[in-house]
């Protein structure tokens, strides 16, 4: 039985911590030393990177375009119409875009991620690499760690793009600016600090989506109603985690006065 009293939830949330910076130190520290299992890193970016894009495309598309229609009605009522552009590029290229991406893929992957997992362990199919002299970590968290790296970053930088056709869009149809005016403002109101910002978050992001659901698919327990109850746990932790790792980093840069 658990122990339900105060010191037991601390002492597993401590064990938590350590066994998730454990997994995060082991995956870094296995570039270094064969075997390095690029094949199944490739597959991995295509299944967690191209098969995000549709949603990540979509998510940025309409949020860019939801975004312009808000601004629009309160840009119209003190006659600053011409800086919708400004307004929709800052916004996606800082704030939105990287956030709402890495909740997309965290929503599509980090289940996935802890139900595949998940699903191996209670099989023991983990327990057969183990005997065979393959280390489950190096096999199966590695290759999703390091493909969630290189591909988060790219699926931020087109929702981004896609935010801005979005708004784009919106622009022309509804406020009637003309292409240049949107696209020069839109343009002239990055610098390289916002998209310094805007590229670094989905670094951080890329890390919790990919480690929080290999943690959660480790620590599976109870047959296929665990793996249901790890899908599940992987989703929201790596949610609140992006949100609160989101907050941090940009009050970071706020204090350093980075913008």
């Amino acid at each position: 039985m658990a122990d339900l009293s105060i010191d037991g939830y601390l002492k597993r949330k401590v064990l938590a911590v350590q066994d998730f910076t454990y997994l995060l130190l082991n995956s870094i520290w296995s570039i270094a030393r064969p075997p390095r299992y690029l094949i199944d890193t490739l597959i991995q970016m295509d299944v967690i990177g191209v098969g995000s894009l549709p949603i990540v495309l979509l998510t940025g598309f309409f949020t860019g375009g939801v975004l312009a229609l808000q601004s629009y009605r309160t840009l119209s009522a003190f006659g600053s119409v011409a800086f919708l552009g400004e307004v929709v590029s800052i916004s996606v290229v800082r704030e939105l875009g990287p956030v709402l991406t890495a909740l997309m893929v965290a929503g599509r992957n980090s289940s996935g991620i802890a139900s595949e997992i998940g699903s191996m362990l209670v099989s023991e199919q983990i327990d057969a690499m183990r005997a065979l002299g393959t280390d489950p970590l190096r096999k199966l968290v590695a290759p999703r760690l390091y493909a969630t790296l290189a591909t988060l970053p790219i699926l931020t930088v087109l929702a981004d793009f896609c935010g801005m056709l979005g708004g784009f869009f919106v622009s022309v149809s509804t406020a009637h600016l003309t292409s240049t005016e949107y696209w020069t403002n839109a343009y002239e109101a990055l610098d390289f600090q916002d998209v310094t910002q805007g590229l670094l978050k989905p670094f951080f992001f890329a890390a919790i989506v990919a480690l929080v659901g290999c943690y959660f698919g480790l620590k599976t327990r109870g047959g296929t109603e665990g793996v249901g109850r790890s899908t599940t746990e992987a989703v929201v932790v790596a949610s609140v985690l992006i949100l609160l790792v989101d907050f941090f980093i940009t009050k970071l840069m706020v204090g350093i006065h980075f913008f």
